[in-house]
């Protein structure tokens, strides 16, 4: 569960706008061209009402002399260069703007996706990868949109509010008033429904994440939905998931629909206002035809600064709301990052000690691991193995800091590992694991992964190293033939075999295997298993075991139970002792 937003309404305000300061002079010219924008509009209302005038003459009688044309033709070269520089101006304001908002969105997404590379593994086991992925593309989006459309159509609006009134006022103040007697009324049913439909937005973007999180799971596992004929379990709890979606935005768009319908009722009531009213002082003499021409044209532009606060009122309840969720995201503090002074070490030779070393996967829960005291030498190849469950993944993965020990400490070469720089200390560390993944893409790439500078002669080399050059020479392409999402196109040992061939092209001092080989049939296993023999000379290796011929190889066992490590020596030596390690060997060390 990711706690809800707990900042200050000021610091979320300072950090939404330090965004815009890399964008600083678009910005400026931005509302520089919305002023103008604003400003033409107004003057346009004012040019009318002169045509009117010089139209209909001072008296009223249409008489067009000669100086009537020019006034005329002055006025119309006058507004055609308006058009002009208000069609200039709006395009930049339209394009400019939009990159600018996108260009934001994409910094929040640039620093929310590096924000969750650092989240420690014990954040993603409680989350799922759908509603992550909704964080990142829809709710910053709307936050884009946000940063493009506020600021510019607010000054537009206020702008254009305030000149109108003036405007409105100068002609007749009273009629003025009453139409302006609207708004108090508009405010307090546009707050009201906006609180509605926050309410309602937010349920919606939690509901889509879940839309997102179930066709995510569904999809990624979807060989094991097909060879299960899980098809109609998957599509009833997608649609289940789909329907409290689908309600929760009929909840929004019935407050949507009651905001912008009113909204709309208002504008319509001042409109007849202004007709009834202004043609009743127009027939008392008390105000002319050309001012209630004007006044007319400058009502049809209060209603589009009125249109504007809406789609604002619009704008903030949806990028808020993603703001709020994007900022949930970037205030879960990584547990585990460098210490003020972390610090490198030279010549790692790879001895690895563990102190008093307890972990817990949270403050609430008992221990996985209790009271673990263990010192591997350099260059030591040790075979841990226990039962199902007892935290033999767990203690290889507290060496490289994918969780932090809750009590005691972790040293290598005698340097505890919470003083190393966190990339430092995962560079001296190769990991091979069970589940292995690959990314879409070609095998170059996938192997390149190890060390991104690597060349092609190097990582061909490495690919020797781990047994993988003859199966991948013989792909359609080589080292560029695409693998497909998660090398799909393989098979479980190639795939492996790619693994190691990463770790080759690492080239680190210490080696962890864990059940490296456990899902392989026995001919990808005695491939896999010599690449991984190969690998791990003059290397410090842990290997969590599950297989006799691994344990054999091994210099020293160790055997972990659920009291922790109970038993330690070789093969022969845990034999003889008739324990824990004997027992398993009975079973078939098959774990």
């Amino acid at each position: 569960m990711i706690p809800p937003v707990t900042l200050p309404l000021l610091a979320r305000l300072k950090t939404f706008a330090s965004y815009y300061r890399p964008y600083r002079r678009i910005l400026i010219l931005d509302l520089l061209c919305a002023f103008v924008v604003a400003g033409i509009a107004l003057i346009f209302p004012l040019c009318a009402g002169y045509v009117t005038r010089t139209v209909l003459g001072e008296a009223g009688l249409g008489e067009t002399g000669p100086q009537a044309l020019a006034d005329l033709t002055r006025v119309g070269v006058f507004m055609l260069g308006l058009v002009a520089l208000h069609l200039i101006c709006n395009t930049f304001v339209d394009y400019q703007g939009h990159v600018m908002g996108t260009r934001m969105e994409g910094d929040m997404r640039r620093d929310l996706f590096q924000h969750l590379q650092s989240l420690p593994f014990g954040f993603y086991d409680s989350q799922r990868t759908g509603q992550l992925m909704s964080r990142l593309t829809n709710d910053l989006y709307n936050i884009g949109e946000l940063a493009h459309h506020f600021p510019e159509d607010l000054l537009i609006a206020l702008l254009k509010f305030v000149g109108v009134f003036v405007i409105l006022a100068s002609i007749n103040l009273n009629l003025t008033l009453l139409l302006f007697a609207f708004l108090p009324l508009m405010a307090a049913y546009a707050v009201f429904f906006n609180i509605r439909m926050n309410a309602a937005m937010m349920r919606s973007r939690a509901r889509i994440a879940d839309v997102n999180a179930q066709a995510e799971d569904t999809l990624a596992g979807i060989r094991v939905v097909q060879s299960f004929t899980g098809e109609a379990t998957e599509q009833r709890r997608f649609d289940a998931e789909n329907a409290r979606f689908v309600d929760s935005r009929r909840a929004e768009y019935r407050a949507e629909a009651y905001f912008y319908q009113g909204m709309t009722a208002f504008s319509q009531l001042m409109l007849i206002a202004v007709l009834s009213f202004g043609g009743l002082a127009s027939v008392r003499g008390a105000l002319r035809l050309d001012e209630l021409v004007t006044y007319l044209l400058c009502v049809g532009l209060l209603l589009e600064p009125v249109s504007r606060l809406v789609n604002i009122a619009r704008l903030l309840q949806e990028g808020v709301t993603g703001f709020e969720r994007f900022l949930e995201l970037m205030a879960v503090s990584p547990s585990i990052r460098d210490a003020p002074q972390a610090l490198e070490i030279r010549d790692v030779r790879g001895e690895i000690t563990f102190q008093h070393v307890t972990f817990r996967y949270g403050p609430d829960q008992p221990p996985a691991l209790q009271g673990i005291n263990l010192s591997i030498q350099a260059g030591e190849f040790v075979a841990l193995v226990g039962a199902s469950g007892v935290g033999k993944s767990t203690l290889c993965a507290l060496i490289p800091r994918f969780y932090e020990v809750s009590e005691g400490q972790i040293l290598l070469d005698g340097t505890p590992i919470t003083d190393l720089k966190l990339e430092f200390l995962r560079r001296q560390i190769g990991v091979v694991q069970q589940d292995v993944y690959l990314f879409a893409g070609n095998v170059l790439d996938n192997i390149r992964y190890g060390r991104p500078n690597a060349c092609e002669a190097e990582i061909r080399e490495a690919a020797r190293q781990a047994g993988a050059h003859d199966f991948i020479a013989a792909l359609p392409n080589g080292y560029h033939t695409d693998i497909g999402q998660r090398g799909v196109k393989l098979s479980g040992g190639q795939k492996q075999r790619l693994s190691i061939a990463r770790v080759f092209l690492k080239d680190p001092p210490v080696l962890i295997f864990d059940e490296a080989t456990s899902a392989l049939d026995n001919e990808s296993e005695a491939l896999v298993q010599e690449s991984l023999e190969r690998l791990a000379q003059r290397r410090t290796t842990l290997v969590i075991a599950h297989r006799l011929s691994t344990v054999r190889n091994a210099g020293r066992i160790l055997v972990l139970t659920e009291d922790g490590l109970t038993e330690q020596g070789t093969h022969a030596e845990l034999m003889a002792q008739g324990g824990v390690y004997a027992r398993l060997q009975a079973t078939g060390l098959r774990l």
